[in-house]
């Protein structure tokens, strides 16, 4: 089957939700797409001293706020689904959050299981465990930037069913790219990794963002990776159901072949 994914990598401002949002409406202009994967914080922006000023740039998971809305409006203009990161606020809590939202609404919700660095003074730790939903019979998963360095995160969605992962990033870390490779080997999955690009200051900090995002197959192949340092989008059609073929050869399958029971109690080793 003919399954059309996007992936956008541009640069977020920073407390400025509004730009953020017109940013994403130019780059998804006349594009139409069964799966769009945006980066993650897209409504906020990364370096934030404190989680009180970064509540004003957050939003409930209801769709309700201005971020949100947004993208469902423009999912009913590309007839797919968006998953996007965002800052999430559940009352005073924030969350880095990443949402799937189509023009009928939310599909699903997933808070970012592995904060990276500062993030755990701005976020508390995800708590909705890892999310995947259907859309047009292909099941699609979840997790957030530093999610990846934990291999058990694509494993728990691909047991899950996970076709494709759908994997919005700030990367500043140089290896994630290529650690995507071997997490669509291991788990003969799709994955795209939607990063952003730039800096961001706060004081003294700096970070820079490493750009080319990436998309590649269950056989670990680059079907694209993207420039370092520039706006772009990458449309593409792939075929899911080559993610539901596990056998490593007519004897082994990547699922079948494991054997849990003596991967799970380590205690002895203590």
């Amino acid at each position: 089957m003919e399954f059309t994914i996007a992936l956008v990598q541009f640069k977020p401002e920073r407390k400025n939700v509004t730009k953020n949002i017109q940013k994403i409406q130019s780059l998804l202009q006349g594009l139409s797409a069964d799966l769009i994967v945006l980066p993650e914080l897209s409504n906020s922006g990364y370096l934030y001293a404190f989680s009180q000023t970064l509540i004003p740039f957050s939003e409930p998971a209801n769709g309700q706020g201005p971020f949100l809305t947004a993208l469902r409006e423009i999912a009913a203009k590309t007839k797919g689904v968006i998953v996007s990161g965002y800052s999430e606020v559940d009352k005073t809590k924030l969350y880095n959050s990443a949402i799937a939202i189509s023009a009928k609404g939310i599909l699903a919700n997933y808070r970012k299981t592995h904060l990276y660095a500062d993030e755990k003074s701005l976020f508390l730790p995800g708590d909705s465990g890892f999310r995947t939903f259907t859309w047009k019979n292909v099941t699609i998963g979840m997790m957030v930037c530093f999610d990846w360095i934990f291999p058990e995160s694509a494993r728990t969605l691909a047991l899950a069913g996970a076709q494709i992962i759908a994997h919005p990033a700030n990367l500043v870390l140089p290896y994630c790219q290529n650690a995507m490779i071997t997490r669509s080997i291991e788990n003969k999955v799709f994955t795209i990794t939607a990063n952003r690009i730039g800096e961001e200051k706060l004081g003294e900090q700096k970070l820079n963002f490493t750009g080319k995002s990436q998309i590649t197959d269950p056989k670990g192949e680059v079907l694209y990776r993207g420039p370092k340092n520039k706006s772009t989008v990458h449309v593409m059609s792939i075929d899911p159901e080559g993610a539901l073929d596990k056998k490593i050869t007519p004897q082994n399958d990547m699922f079948g072949d494991r054997r849990p029971d003596f991967y799970i109690n380590l205690a002895h080793l203590k």
